[in-house]
């Protein structure tokens, strides 16, 4: 949860220290523009909020039950990747924070089933492993035949 709160206050600082000019320029997002992605960012917060406060009061209706944690640590990941996004185009934003930069690595490398090489920034990691930008020749090497996997789709 603390997790969580701080990538979301971060993301949500980043989108406040915007400029109005800032709106119009490209994010990291293919296709979109910032102003798109933080429509976006407004949609999944209502989102996360209706989810969080809907009770159910019937038995699950399958076997693999996404608890509250489970929801949050994958808006850690949702949040972190938005908030690259929003940055990509804009130097001098603040970045997200090293914690989540780090939990969204690990998250991805599940996702992936192997590590990542270790000489990778988790922020190189988060960029490449999901396509938000292509491997070097040198990354390609040292990816190996992950490389051939990327990008991996996070929904």
């Amino acid at each position: 949860m603390d997790l969580f709160s701080r990538s979301w206050s971060a993301l949500r600082t980043a989108v406040a220290e915007l400029r109005d000019e800032d709106f119009a320029q490209p994010s990291g997002c293919t296709g979109w523009l910032v102003r798109d992605l933080v429509c976006h960012l407004i949609i999944d917060a209502q989102g996360v909020l209706v989810t969080l406060v809907t009770p159910a009061d019937t038995e699950p209706t399958r076997d693999e039950v996404l608890i509250a944690g489970d929801y949050l640590s994958a808006y850690v990941l949702e949040s972190t990747l938005h908030h690259l996004d929003l940055i990509a185009h804009l130097p001098g934003a603040a970045e997200p924070p090293a914690e989540g930069l780090a939990r969204s690595r690990d998250m991805l490398e599940q996702i992936a089933g192997t590590a990542f090489p270790a000489s990778f920034s988790d922020k190189d990691v988060l960029l490449v492993g999901t396509g938000r930008r292509s491997p070097t020749d040198a990354e390609k090497a040292e990816l190996g035949e992950l490389a051939t996997k990327l990008p991996l789709v996070v929904r």
